[in-house]
């Protein structure tokens, strides 16, 4: 399989830093919650400090939806949606432990990371925009068509595992208590986001290694090196 951004979007947004992970071995019962408050800890010194929206990694993202002709006060990137929730109440709810620790280190880093059950995805996996045929199943079981030139992640047979880029993801590809294999994607746009992807892709590795029996294959993206294959 393989991941990667289409030619016409690192043109778009040459700003744009990505790194990926591919691991296998992922269970159900990993213990994270001691991983999870580190990283919650983390967050929350940044959010004594300032709002999420006064973040150069959320404001960044919110220029990119504005690009994207998207109104960001509608329409959030996911670690945005992520810090507000937790600046509300101080936790987010329990899902899984890879999405638990996954969301919690999107918190410290205030950048979105997504992950997908690989064995839900057909062939490979490209950040493109939409033609607007593509289909895209919401956690509600519902069939939803992103609107042309959507920016989306589609899978060689159409289907759309997010929407709004970092906006949403799809119900068809999501963690669950059967997953075994798992892409994990971070991107950003701020001005550090070369080096904080590569520490946010280094600590997921790291994370994911010490809970799991599993050996994390990275990449760092870029528009020389477009491709991860796993």
């Amino acid at each position: 399989m393989q991941f990667s951004h289409s030619d016409a979007m690192w043109q778009a947004f040459p700003e744009l830093r990505a790194g990926a992970l591919h691991a296998g071995g992922i269970h159900a019962d990993a213990d994270v919650e001691a991983a999870i408050a580190s990283f919650n800890a983390i967050a929350e010194t940044r959010l004594a400090k300032a709002q999420e929206g006064e973040f150069p990694e959320i404001q960044a993202w919110r220029r990119g939806f504005s690009r994207m002709g998207l109104k960001p006060t509608q329409y959030r990137c996911a670690s945005e949606a992520l810090l507000r929730r937790f600046r509300q109440e101080h936790a987010l709810p329990r899902l899984h432990p890879l999405i638990d620790l996954c969301n919690a280190i999107s918190l410290a880093f205030a950048i979105p990371i997504a992950v997908f059950d690989t064995e839900k995805i057909a062939g490979d996996v490209e950040v493109r925009r939409a033609k607007g045929d593509e289909t895209y199943l919401t956690f509600a079981g519902e069939i939803e068509h992103p609107e042309a030139n959507e920016v989306i992640f589609a899978d060689a047979e159409g289907r759309a595992h997010a929407r709004r880029w970092t906006n949403r993801q799809s119900g068809l590809s999501a963690v669950r208590e059967t997953t075994r294999s798992v892409l994990i994607v971070a991107e950003a746009l701020h001005v550090s986001a070369g080096d904080d992807i590569a520490r946010l892709i280094e600590t997921a590795a790291d994370a994911l290694v010490r809970h799991w029996p599993v050996v994390a294959k990275t990449v760092i993206l870029s528009p020389v090196s477009p491709r991860f294959e796993f």
